[in-house]
């Protein structure tokens, strides 16, 4: 180090480049790519005979990098362990944090620097161990139970449960019949309107079938609709908060479509530096790993000079709103926010990718509308009396746009009602008022089960549940989805596979802790109460281990193993061993008994490796069966023969191309960004493309070979493929 310069170390290089234009020449900044000691990945690197005594080894590129460290337990013990590897003097090391990269929050916190918090390195040590040794010990009994290659977590296990859970209960359910009936109605004044059945002589309407429907809609024949009551009043609707960690992510999967993983990465982009060209490098949002709503009273100034100045001072508050975190935030810490408003979407786009301008703009939006005046609605309710019954009108007309000129959240699928009527609008009514009924509509349902989770309400519900931290979401789901393959992802939602909900079936009866969710909150809670001071790292862990000792060791005596498989009375036509029945991703399949020395295996059906689906069809070219891979552009079909055979050919949905003298068939792809389309088998003699996924139903007003389907919270709604026509019709699906 020069003579008299002072070292500042950060955690990668785009943030190097960002803080050094605010420092002057008597610092010098370095980067460590992250942690520079860790657990050791080759053994377990915890010793319970010694107070669970952690053995850190120094990455092996690391030992001349410098590190320091984001404002967060990890970042703290990265700091730690920093100070301890170099051997400086602890008077010599100083901590210094911010929760945004700008000139004006870098240059404070170097007038005030602090030492580094051994409460928070403690938890984090201890989130460290117990991972570790829930890890590396339940992995390797799923390996010898099940099959090789299998991990479990402590937290990551129990958001598979969840996931199993919720498709089980979806298998299970039994659907209701239920019908509703509504009146189309003309007043004196328009507009025409609806009005929902509510009740039936006094008591609730209840339609369970068509027939008591019927019999009701002909006991109103020339009933008289009159308007029995008529209720105004207003509506205040709130801003949602600023961003935190498991709010960006849940509005990021819903609004853009990112996946939690994806998300955190453009927003660590957006945090350590984006080049703004002739002003150099510079961090467009706060820290992005947080759970706390709060908000620097500099920034709520600015936001409404900003809304003052561009909408109207009718659109701020008289005092800044205040929003409560969750009971375990940090307070330290800020709500994700951009750092400088200045940095308007528009004045930065031409410097950031498609991806990073449209999550900085949710960002931007989300936070502006967070400090603005609430909406306010008219609302008007009337009661309509027709014989027995009585018939509900709501509606409601925007009276202040309040923060929705700026920004909307997001409706939460879960929470939808699809059997609540929307509002609409409702012409002035009077009581005592004759309406003129021009039609009795009844509309025929069905109870629907839960939604399958999407990311979004994954991470919401392991939120309300205590489940992980804002930092672990997307990990979590990284590994569960992509890395192990015990959750599918399909059009954003989330099923177990065999293999997951196999894998989740293995661990409940012997490990009741662990896939507990009510426990596994319970240990987060603790870790909060070691960085709060309230709890030893050591005496945690212990309490956790003597317990998780016993179960694994009972698990060894007596889980079954599915490794051994089934026998099956076949043999192997390679080697001439029994074949045994296994499972794996897919499901079960066949597999040698003499493994590893033969690696022979196929599906029940007789095609294809196990890792393959079967395409029930034979390879025109060599006869042998065809199964259905999973390549980068999504699924398509081969032959079982390969490499011997390489004959191959697309999914195709029984749809033919609609364009002129084309004789291909429609197919499923994935672009180059991941995102679903729809493209012609004949590719690239014809082009022709769809977004929206097709359905080989005819469309009844044009004509057109096929209509297009998509999803819409909790309706699915079918509309013709052909340019010009305005077919569209909501059929009655689950949403899954």
């Amino acid at each position: 180090m020069a003579a008299k310069r002072s070292l500042v170390v950060v955690e990668s290089p785009t943030k190097v480049k960002t803080i050094q234009k605010y420092l002057d020449s008597k610092y010098i900044v370095k980067a460590s790519m992250g942690h520079v000691r860790d657990l050791p990945k080759s053994q377990l690197g915890v010793d319970p005979k010694k107070n669970f005594k952690p053995k850190y080894v120094v990455s092996p590129a690391k030992k001349k990098i410098l590190v320091a460290t984001d404002p967060d337990r990890e970042g703290e013990a990265i700091g730690w362990h920093l100070a301890e590897e170099l051997g400086v003097a602890k008077k010599n090391v100083y901590r210094i944090t911010f929760n945004e990269i700008t000139e004006r929050a870098v240059k404070a916190a170097f007038t005030q620097p602090g030492k580094i918090d051994l409460k928070k390195v403690d938890a984090q040590q201890a989130r460290r161990v117990l991972d570790r040794l829930v890890g590396y010990s339940l992995s390797p009994l799923l390996w010898e139970k099940v099959q090789r290659g299998l991990s479990a977590g402590r937290v990551q296990s129990v958001a598979v449960r969840l996931i199993v859970d919720r498709e089980r209960e979806i298998k299970a359910f039994v659907p209701v019949e239920y019908w509703s009936l509504h009146a189309r109605l003309k007043a004196a004044r328009p507009p025409e309107f609806v009005a929902t059945l509510k009740e039936v002589a006094g008591e609730k309407a209840s339609l369970g079938n068509e027939e008591v429907t019927r019999a009701l809609m002909a006991s109103l024949e020339g009933a008289r609709f009159v308007v029995k009551s008529v209720t105004r009043g207003e509506r205040r609707r709130n801003p949602a908060p600023p961003f935190i960690t498991s709010t960006l992510q849940q509005e990021a999967g819903k609004k853009l479509g990112f996946t939690a993983r994806k998300t955190m990465t453009i927003a660590q982009q957006l945090y350590e530096g984006i080049d703004l060209g002739s002003e150099g490098a510079e961090g467009l949002i706060t820290y992005m790993r947080t759970d706390s709503v709060r908000v620097a009273r500099e920034a709520q100034a600015a936001a409404r000079g900003w809304v003052i100045a561009r909408i109207g001072d009718d659109y701020v508050p008289e005092a800044p709103p205040t929003y409560r975190s969750r009971g375990s935030a940090q307070e330290a810490h800020e709500a994700i926010r951009p750092s400088e408003l200045r940095n308007e979407p528009r004045a930065v786009a031409q410097f950031l990718t498609k991806d990073q301008m449209a999550l900085y703009r949710l960002i931007w939006e989300r936070f502006l509308a967070s400090q603005m005046m609430p909406a306010v609605y008219d609302t008007v309710g009337a009661d309509i009396e027709a014989g027995q019954c009585v018939f509900r009108a709501q509606g409601a007309t925007l009276k202040f746009k309040g923060f929705t000129a700026v920004y909307e959240e997001s409706r939460d699928e879960e929470d939808a009602q699809p059997e609540q009527e929307p509002e609409g609008q409702v012409p002035p009514l009077e009581e005592g008022e004759v309406l003129t009924l021009l039609a009795l509509d009844p509309k025929q349902h069905f109870t629907q089960p839960p939604p399958r989770f999407t990311e979004a309400s994954l991470i919401k519900a392991l939120e309300e549940l205590g489940i992980g931290r804002p930092s672990t979401y997307a990990s979590i789901l990284g590994t569960i989805i992509n890395d192990r393959g015990y959750v599918h992802r399909e059009r954003r939602t989330l099923s177990p596979t065999e293999l997951g909900m196999a894998v989740t079936d293995k661990l409940i009866p012997y490990f009741q802790d662990i896939m507990n969710v009510e426990f596994t909150a319970q240990m987060e809670d603790n870790l909060d109460k070691i960085e709060e001071g309230q709890r030893k790292w050591v005496d945690t862990v212990r309490e956790f281990y003597e317990p998780f000792k016993r179960d694994l060791a009972r698990a060894k005596r007596e889980m079954q193993s599915e490794k051994v498989g089934a026998p099956t009375g076949e043999t192997c036509p390679e080697c001439g061993s029994e074949l045994l029945e296994k499972r794996g991703r897919f499901g079960k399949f066949l597999a040698c008994s003499s493994y590893p020395d033969c690696r022979y295996t196929r599906n029940l059906d007789g095609s294809g490796r196990a890792e393959d689906e079967p395409a029930n069809e034979n390879c025109p070219t060599c006869g042998k069966p065809m199964v259905i891979k999973h390549g980068r552009f999504g699924k398509f079909i081969a032959c079982s023969g390969y490499p011997e055979c390489k004959t191959t050919k697309p999914v195709t949905l029984g749809i033919a191309c609609p364009e002129t003298g084309c004789t291909g068939q429609l197919v499923e792809r994935r672009s180059r960004k991941g995102r679903t389309f729809f493209g012609c088998s004949a590719y690239p003699n014809c082009k022709f493309v769809v977004w929206r996924r097709p359905v080989n139903e005819p469309c009844p007003k044009c004509g057109a070979a096929f209509v297009t389907e998509r999803v819409l919270k909790n309706r699915t709604v079918r509309s013709c493929a052909r340019e010009g026509c305005d077919f569209e019709r909501e059929v009655e699906l689950p949403v899954t």
